[in-house]
């Protein structure tokens, strides 16, 4: 069923020389500032998170716990794999080894829907943080903010980090601003936690049900989704076989955090379910102090999209640039797609994920939200399943960091996920089904007849 991972080969079909390999560069606390910036923990609290409000109200901070908890879980699967195989692959290489080809190529093809449509999604609110220094087009920003996004991806890791880290001490700032304000002018008590209200379209209240929280989970488990950015530049860390893990397990809880805290405060201070349900935490952070401190947080907000645009073009690049070198496609476009650039950089990846990412934010905001969430829950469901795998045969005894409470982990999630599946609307299900399908036809019409050829995934040759 499984596959063994292989060592790095040619893009060509000669014996000679070795595919190419992504430099490592970076530690912990860079890998943890790129990771952490890619959850972007700022623009998901107020760009997502008011999406949220306006379905489950009072609802909202209990459904980002609960999705909060499922990610432990999640992480402990993603660090365990992580450290067996640190490969810019992330998902699709650990999935490949540990359950098959198909397997692998179906996560292949769930992640590169959520690294195309995430950033244009984050992108869409920057005209939003911007209005009280100019008006703009909330596409057209968010075209400009991906193409800036696309220029930095193409330099330096390091240097990059350095930038991301900079924006992220600012966006933090921001985050810790709304939640003083917040607890400071609470207008309800903790209980409202967990009263499950959310203003009606008639101005009435409504009882936000057990479904509606079930099918928000979706969306939560996307919140603090960014994590998994650690796998994808495992292939660049110092010593992966320790730092993977380290970084996984460091960035969700300190990602959890930064949102999670925030959104009790909001839903303590807005001063009526209707303001809440309205989710506009800029007005609630203006009326809460001045208009100089709104716009302060609002330019904050602003720079933490950006910053999610670099992280995530940086890693949705090495993403498609590992399947080139795993040679998914025909040879032509293997050879382009795996070009570095001076700075060490994927560059032709990288313009082949901003480029596109910044007509995406052109499409309807509730389509990409919709298959964010499926392809989000799809693809933690199959690293689950490969997560079963990953103590037999020869991993057994590879030096790795082990989660605790298996296999009972693995499987639990399992059976929430395929759960939170079931209640989602049926026009995403149909579209990224849809779209599922058509990798299937071509792992099956293209890929497994040429399998001494292609879809071959690789480890670094000083990691084997």
């Amino acid at each position: 069923m499984t596959d063994t991972l292989e060592k790095t080969t040619p893009l060509t079909e000669g014996p000679s020389d070795p595919a190419p390999e992504l430099k490592r560069s970076i530690g912990v606390v860079g890998g943890t500032l790129l990771t952490l910036s890619c959850v972007t923990p700022a623009s998901t609290l107020f760009v997502v998170v008011p999406d949220l409000f306006g379905s489950l109200g009072t609802a909202t901070a209990l459904t980002i716990a609960i999705g909060s908890l499922l990610c432990i879980a999640v992480a402990f699967c993603y660090s365990e794999l992580g450290t067996l195989i640190p490969s810019a692959g992330g998902e699709y290489a650990m999935v490949t080894t540990m359950a098959g080809r198909l397997a692998g190529w179906l996560v292949f093809v769930l992640s590169l829907l959520v690294v195309m449509i995430v950033p244009p999604v984050i992108a869409m609110g920057t005209a939003d943080y911007l209005a009280p220094v100019v008006h703009l087009d909330p596409s057209t920003a968010a075209a400009g903010v991906m193409l800036l996004a696309t220029l930095a991806g193409l330099l330096d890791l390091r240097a990059n980090a350095w930038i991301t880290g900079i924006f992220l001490v600012l966006e933090v700032v921001a985050a810790a601003v709304v939640a003083v304000l917040g607890f400071a002018h609470a207008e309800r008590g903790p209980g409202s936690l967990v009263s499950l209200e959310v203003a009606g379209a008639d101005g009435s209240t409504d009882t936000v049900t057990a479904l509606l929280i079930v099918s928000g989970l979706a969306i939560a488990l996307f919140v603090t989704q960014g994590f998994s950015t650690a796998v994808y530049l495992s292939e660049e860390l110092e010593n992966p076989r320790r730092n993977v893990a380290r970084t996984v397990l460091a960035t969700l809880a300190i990602s959890a955090v930064i949102i999670l805290v925030p959104v009790i405060g909001i839903t303590l201070g807005a001063s009526d379910l209707a303001e809440l349900t309205g989710g506009d935490i800029g007005s609630m952070v203006t009326a809460w102090s001045n208009s100089a401190v709104g716009t302060f947080v609002s330019l904050c907000v602003a720079l933490a999209i950006v910053n999610a645009g670099i992280v995530m073009v940086i890693q949705n690049s090495r993403v498609l640039f590992a399947s080139a070198r795993d040679k998914a496609w025909p040879r032509p476009v293997n050879e382009v797609f795996a070009k570095l650039g001076r700075f060490g950089s994927p560059w032709v990846a990288t313009l082949a994920v901003g480029v596109p990412g910044a007509a995406l934010c052109f499409v309807n905001l509730d389509t990409l939200y919709g298959v964010t969430g499926v392809s989000v829950t799809g693809m933690y469901l199959l690293v689950a399943v490969a997560a079963l795998f990953a103590r037999r045969g020869a991993h057994r005894d590879t030096p790795a960091w082990r989660m605790p409470l298996w296999p009972a982990m693995p499987l639990l999630l399992i059976a929430v996920l395929a759960y939170i599946l079931t209640q989602q609307e049926t026009e995403y299900l149909l579209w990224t089904g849809g779209i599922t399908l058509a990798a299937t036809l071509y792992w099956a019409l293209y890929l497994r007849p040429r399998r001494e050829t292609r879809w071959l995934v690789t480890l670094p040759t000083d990691e084997r």
